[in-house]
């Protein structure tokens, strides 16, 4: 073949604004609106629950230093998928596709959506809850919407990740003002004795960090788009230091702005908190805080979709799924089989949709890969010191979030064992089972092949390399 034909490549498009508006973009979404809620009812206490807060940004912080480093290794896209695969083999590497693409990725994506829909139906219905049709319908305009975007182009899904970070960064300053202002005035009282009431069993504290963890969610995204960001072994650490410890620090004073407005009985019963804290601070402005949180979970469905699509795209580069999904447009250069697919999928696990549940279960498997892969950065740092690394941790960050990983693993299981988290394990450990014969063994059928053809004719799209 002659070297003067272009390869097709994924290009370079996202310098720094845009890896911070990635992370940041991701992580502030429904989920510092939906929330605090819940970690409050868990932990029981004002005091406890910032704690709660603050511990997640630190351990969040830790894990996504061992990303950078991990990042600047193997400097591949794909994130935990790539770096289980290099460190720990392709059978465990494909467990975690298998739960992923089929489940954790598509459930996120349905739940981030479910919050803007309720935001946005909210107004609609000021004395009644929405009608669920009506609250997945709009969910699935949603995810059709951006799924349309992300296909057209990189740099327009960037301009939407920056524009919808700025919207939210301004919705939260507005809540931190309104907070600060009646602090100012004397709304002290929910603050006395704030550590009262605390509930210290295992579960009670686990479900608390797993509920707030999951408004962290989005910490590690820049990892699954290595390559197409600009100067990674600068920008990929630059980035997650900025992004992280300016999500912490809104959370936390947030989180003070709702409790210094609200009793926590009213910041329970609230399904919304936002909007109840702009009915009660911004009067008939109110109806701000509902399009500030479905702007912000907009923007952070956006993030996922964009980094969801990237994962699906390098497991089927890597042989692990179906041929077409690692095929990018020939012109457009997004990976738009693999776009296309993550949508249909998101819309299928949409339909019974139950937001609680799902957040649970997500965070059991997404911790136990996250605590593979640290385990992954401890053998590269033992066992291969030699390899160029322009950015390093010392080696007792990884050992700090993996024990913190097995905790949130093991204590909810431990304290309070549901049959779910067996089905969700048996759901993991049957990715073992397919491997063997359509992986390792290729037992592909030749219709397959067919399919392969008339859907690259039909996408215009043509098999991608590696951008290192």
């Amino acid at each position: 073949m002659d070297d003067n034909i272009q390869k097709l490549t994924l290009k370079r498009e996202v310098g720094l604004m845009g890896a911070v508006s990635l992370i940041g973009g991701t992580m502030i979404g429904a989920g510092i609106f939906m929330t605090p809620q819940t970690v409050l009812y868990s932990i029981g206490s004002p005091g406890a629950s910032l704690v709660v807060w603050a511990s997640g940004g630190l351990l969040v912080m830790l894990a996504s230093f061992c990303y950078a480093e991990l990042g600047t290794v193997i400097r591949e896209s794909g994130g935990e998928y790539i770096y289980i695969l290099k460190t720990s083999g392709p059978v465990l590497a494909f467990m975690l596709i298998f739960s992923s693409v089929l489940f954790v990725r598509p459930a996120g994506v349905a739940g981030m959506a479910l919050g803007f829909a309720q935001y946005v139906v909210a107004p609609f219905y000021p004395d009644c809850p929405p009608p669920v049709l009506l609250v997945k319908c709009v969910a699935a305009a949603a995810i059709i919407g951006l799924g349309i975007v992300n296909c057209l182009n990189v740099r327009l899904s960037m301009s939407v990740q920056v524009f919808f970070m700025v919207a939210k960064v301004l919705a939260l300053a507005v809540i931190i003002i309104g907070g600060m202002v009646m602090l100012i005035k004397g709304h002290t009282d929910n603050f006395e004795d704030s550590f009262e009431n605390t509930n210290m069993g295992i579960n009670p504290i686990g479900i608390a960090f797993y509920q707030g963890l999951w408004s962290y969610d989005g910490w590690n995204n820049l990892n699954y788009v290595t390559e197409e960001l600009k100067h990674p072994e600068v920008n990929l650490p630059r980035a997650i230091v900025i992004a992280i410890s300016l999500v912490t620090g809104l959370y936390l004073l947030v989180n003070v702005s709702y409790l210094t407005v609200m009793t926590p009985k009213e910041l329970m019963s609230s399904s919304a908190v936002a909007v109840t804290w702009g009915n009660k601070v911004l009067g008939s402005w109110g109806w701000i805080m509902s399009v500030a949180a479905a702007l912000s979970a907009f923007g952070s469905l956006n993030g996922t979709f964009f980094s969801g699509g990237r994962v699906c795209f390098v497991a089927a580069r890597e042989g692990h799924l179906p041929d077409i999904l690692a095929m990018a447009h020939v012109r457009r250069l997004t990976p738009s089989p693999a776009l296309i697919f993550t949508t249909v999928v998101s819309l299928l696990v949409l339909i019974p949709g139950d937001f609680q549940g799902i957040v649970n279960f997500f965070s059991f498997t997404a911790w136990f890969f996250y605590g593979i892969t640290l385990s992954g950065l401890l053998y590269l740092k033992i066992k291969k010191p030699e390899l160029p690394r322009p950015y390093r941790v010392p080696i007792i960050l990884p050992i700090l979030v993996l024990i913190a990983a097995i905790f949130l693993v093991l204590a909810p299981i431990i304290d309070n064992p549901q049959i779910e988290y067996l089905y969700v394990t048996l759901f993991i450990l049957s990715g073992a089972i397919i491997y063997i014969p359509f992986i390792h063994y290729k037992l592909c059928p030749g219709l397959l092949t067919k399919l392969t053809v008339f859907l690259q004719l039909f996408l215009e799209v043509a098999p991608a390399e590696k951008n290192l």
